[in-house]
């Protein structure tokens, strides 16, 4: 099938606060630090980058000898390389998720590398292994046939701990010799159960596994566990909390002007906030709690600092602290020379917010550019979609309704000619007694369009019955209905934020990279539906 740019606003619960950064600009500029989609825009940012070299060098080495341990390809150790030689970085991430995560991490990674490509910069993608949400990590969803399978593990873990210190036992193993068996042997399972075995972690496995399935593309992985990272990040966590109350004022006051202009906050910030968070028991199996201040003081836990106590923790130990949400962009342009961010709607929200940290803690603040949002639509499902005349947005009415829409695509034409017939003879009637009734009394018009549409609403109904009639006699209909609902609107939410993207890896193989880094078009800020 042909590839469509599907507008936002035909794509469900799209925020309108994304919807005006990518149409109406001027709407939120005040928040933002450009716009990201004109000509030639990162000629000017390439020449704001300011990064030490000695920063650069320390990174530059912490990436290559991550990256080695990942397994990463030649292309990757060329593009370290040329990171430490003086290249700028577009940067990503994303958490750690089961298995590689939902589709989208993977299109997040493939708008990386096409902007690196386009900019002359480095493609780097920030595992987000410091994340203590274990329920966002721990379960992915596959198709199998027209409904949706869930993939999960059970780790034995510390509560509150970071996820990409969250090593597998024995039940990843039998996770993936599941999927094999949905799916069969294959190259892709092989380097599956390469990744996703026993003693690995969450980080270090989903590392591994994209080190393989994107080496074309030379995307670096940085992993911030490292205890080297923090102690080149330990400027920043002192900076951060040396400037809490007005780096806390400043948010607090951003929020408000977003309320003002009818946005919402993605994140919410409290009087007490700070933009960092502390590993209490260790720097790898600790739970990761919040600092927050009262007054002069500072509070981990039950624990409270003075301001200087803190500031000297971060000189002593920096590995046990991490950035929150609000602070992890300027921490990854802390430690990478950023060219931009490629983000998603949620990122690009929360950017709005970030964006007055930035002005606390850096010279320069950094663009955000969206990431490549897309539907991948297969041959069987391309079929489906053409047998009844559907298109991806009248799938988005969600399973129940789709099975109606499709019986009545499906319908008799006897009986469809019927309903077409009735619905023109009614309009023909309308139309006939309104200007006569106006002559009668001019009151009596409300009344008839009021009667009109109770009319055309209990013919529709009764076509829906008949199409409901339809799908109960005809069981393929329903199969046929609920598989498209599955593939392409599951769980009534985008396939991209649903479906892992080992499901498109497992069908089509590694393959499918190079075909969608060819069938994107770049071109096309709002949703693409691609056939694969």
């Amino acid at each position: 099938m042909e590839s469509e740019c599907l507008p936002f606003s035909s794509i469900p619960h799209t925020s309108r606060l994304f919807q005006d950064y990518l149409h109406h600009f001027d709407k939120v500029r005040s928040f933002y630090a450009r716009r990201a989609q004109v000509d030639g825009w990162w000629k000017e940012e390439l020449q704001a980058v300011r990064y030490p070299d000695e920063r650069r060098q320390k990174v530059a080495a912490v990436l290559e000898r991550q990256n080695r341990e990942f397994g990463a390809g030649q292309k990757t150790l060329k593009n370290i390389e040329r990171l430490r030689q003086g290249a700028a970085a577009v940067v990503t991430g994303q958490q750690v998720g089961l298995f590689g995560g939902p589709l989208y991490s993977l299109l997040k990674a493939l708008t990386a590398a096409l902007l690196a490509e386009k900019t002359g910069t480095v493609p780097v993608f920030w595992l987000a292994t410091e994340d203590h949400d274990l329920e966002e990590v721990r379960a992915v969803g596959l198709p199998d046939g027209d409904h949706l399978k869930k993939f999960s593990v059970n780790v034995p873990h510390a509560e509150g701990a970071p996820v990409g210190a969250i090593a597998f036992a024995d039940e990843v193993t039998a996770a993936v010799q599941q999927i094999e068996g949905l799916f069969g042997r294959s190259e892709m399972t092989e380097t599956l159960a390469s990744a996703y075995r026993k003693g690995e972690t969450f980080g270090s496995a989903f590392a591994k596994f994209y080190a393989q399935v994107l080496a074309d593309l030379g995307v670096v992985f940085l992993d911030p566990l490292d205890e080297e990272i923090h102690r080149v990040a330990q400027p920043l966590f002192r900076s951060a909390l040396e400037k809490a109350e007005q780096i806390n004022a400043s948010l607090l006051a951003r929020n408000e002007q977003l309320e003002a202009a009818g946005y919402h906050a993605q994140v919410n910030v409290t009087p007490s906030h700070t933009l960092c968070f502390y590993l209490e028991e260790g720097a790898q199996d600790g739970a990761r709690t919040p600092v927050r201040h009262e007054g002069e003081a500072f509070v981990i836990g039950t624990k409270r600092l003075t301001r200087e106590e803190l500031l000297k923790e971060t000189e002593r130990c920096p590995e046990r602290f991490s950035a929150n949400v609000l602070l992890r962009p300027v921490l990854e342009d802390y430690l990478l020379p950023t060219l931009c961010y490629i983000g998603g709607p949620a990122e690009i929200a929360y950017f709005a917010q970030v964006e007055t940290v930035y002005r606390h803690l850096a010279a320069r603040v950094t663009p955000i550019v969206p990431r490549f949002f897309a539907t991948l639509v297969e041959k069987r499902q391309a079929k489906l979609l053409e047998r009844y005349g559907l298109r991806l947005p009248d799938i988005f009415v969600g399973p129940e309704k789709l099975r109606e829409v499709v019986a009545a695509r499906a319908l008799p034409g006897s009986v469809t000619a019927s309903f077409d017939a009735a619905a023109e003879h009614l309009e023909q009637a309308l139309a006939a007694i309104g200007p006569a009734l106006e002559q009668l009394d001019k009151t009596l018009v409300d009344a008839a369009e009021n009667a009109g549409g109770k009319m055309r609403y209990q013919l529709q109904s009764l076509r829906d019955k008949a199409a409901r009639a339809e799908v109960r006699k005809n069981s393929e209909l329903q199969r046929h209905a609920d598989e498209l609902s599955t593939l392409l609107y599951p769980n009534k939410g985008l396939q991209e934020r649903e479906i892992g993207a080992l499901y498109f890896l497992l069908k089509h193989g590694k393959g499918i990279v190079a075909q969608l880094k060819e069938s994107v078009n770049g071109e096309c800020v709002e949703h693409q539906v691609i056939g694969v």
